[in-house]
């Protein structure tokens, strides 16, 4: 039986501030209701993910800024730094763990700056809503084998796509060096990298 993930709950301490610090983020309004007993759910979903969030009155029981370590994926980490900054987030500057294996709690063996190979995973930054509970974006560009069945191909935006895209043209263009010849199935040689880098899979040469 499939479980997907489908929503997260953070807690907070004013719904409305809540509210608008997220949406200000960019991410989409999916629901906001509320009773006459005080109940309230707000719902809200981060561009391109498939998992929600939900935040409101009565919905949990944690103390507000006790949610940490909530993990987001972007494909580039820069760009989502001076994205979450013009939205007036406060990121942190991007860094690396100093053993280069995911990262550790709080700051501790943090180094600044994206991994020096800006390897897939490596990279990370990280902010915190208006509560404290604190977000860590990380950079995955392709996955690990195994991670994405590789019979299924799906892009959750256009800049996902894009990004892919642009991946796959660098790659050809090192394949037409090595090959040297143009090569008029590009089309079919960049739907098989597209496909193979997102299942994990060995990229074509």
């Amino acid at each position: 039986m499939d479980m997907k993930l489908e929503v997260v709950v953070v807690p907070v301490s004013d719904v409305d501030r809540a509210k608008e610090f997220y949406t200000r983020l960019g991410w989409r309004l999916d629901a906001d209701f509320a009773s006459d007993d005080g109940f309230r759910v707000v719902q809200v979903t981060p561009p391109g993910s498939p998992a929600s969030v939900i935040f409101g009155s009565m919905v949990v029981e944690q103390e507000p800024g006790s949610a940490q370590g909530l993990h987001l994926v972007v494909s580039d980490i820069d760009a989502a730094h001076d994205e979450l900054k013009r939205a007036g987030a406060e990121p942190s500057e991007v860094f690396h763990d100093a053993a280069g294996v995911f990262h550790r709690g709080g700051t501790d063996n943090r180094v600044a700056g994206p991994d020096p190979n800006r390897s897939s995973y490596g990279s990370y930054l990280s902010f915190s809503d208006p509560d404290g509970n604190g977000w860590v974006l990380q950079e995955v560009t392709n996955r690990l084998p195994g991670r994405v069945d590789p019979s299924t191909t799906a892009f959750a935006t256009t800049a996902d796509l894009a990004a892919a895209l642009r991946r796959a043209a660098a790659a050809h263009g090192e394949h037409e060096k090595r090959t040297g010849a143009e090569d008029p199935d590009w089309p079919d040689w960049y739907a098989d990298y597209m496909v193979k880098e997102q299942a994990g899979a060995e990229l074509p040469l």
